[in-house]
């Protein structure tokens, strides 16, 4: 039986995703860094979500039996660990404070549990109104 998530864990993952993605852009935003280090950081940011988004998908579709290529599947797995590394790498020889190297660690961190939660929420919500439209078709 596939049953919807509640309200307010899809608000939570929503909130999650939104509250780091702006955290990260918005300290992006008013750092003194280079613009071309903002662009690294940024670029960092949307294929992380990309990718965890696309890690998630691999997961559930091979869960659910869905053919997924191993080659997507591997690359899905490397980019999400790539860029845990580059992240890691550029914050470390970064001439920023430790605090904001912190800050921009857990608002990544933060942005790529809500993406993954909100991609969850989804397949849910999903398989949850498939589950509800073939009970009636079989009345």
């Amino acid at each position: 039986m596939k049953q919807k998530p509640s309200i307010a864990f899809v608000a939570a993952s929503w909130v999650a995703l939104f509250t780091g993605m702006l955290g990260f852009i918005i300290g992006l935003w008013n750092a003194t860094m280079q613009l071309n280090e903002k662009g690294y950081y940024f670029t960092i940011l949307m294929y992380g979500l990309f990718a965890a988004v696309s890690v998630q998908k691999c997961v559930r579709d091979r869960l659910e039996g869905v053919p997924v290529t191993d080659i997507y599947y591997g690359i899905s797995w490397v980019s999400m660990l790539l860029t845990l590394i580059l992240l890691i790498v550029g914050l470390w020889n970064a001439t920023l404070l430790p605090s904001e190297k912190g800050f921009y660690a857990f608002a990544f961190l933060l942005s790529i549990f809500g993406a993954i939660a909100v991609q969850k929420n989804t397949r849910d919500a999903q398989a949850a109104g498939k589950g509800t439209e073939s009970l009636k078709e079989e009345k």
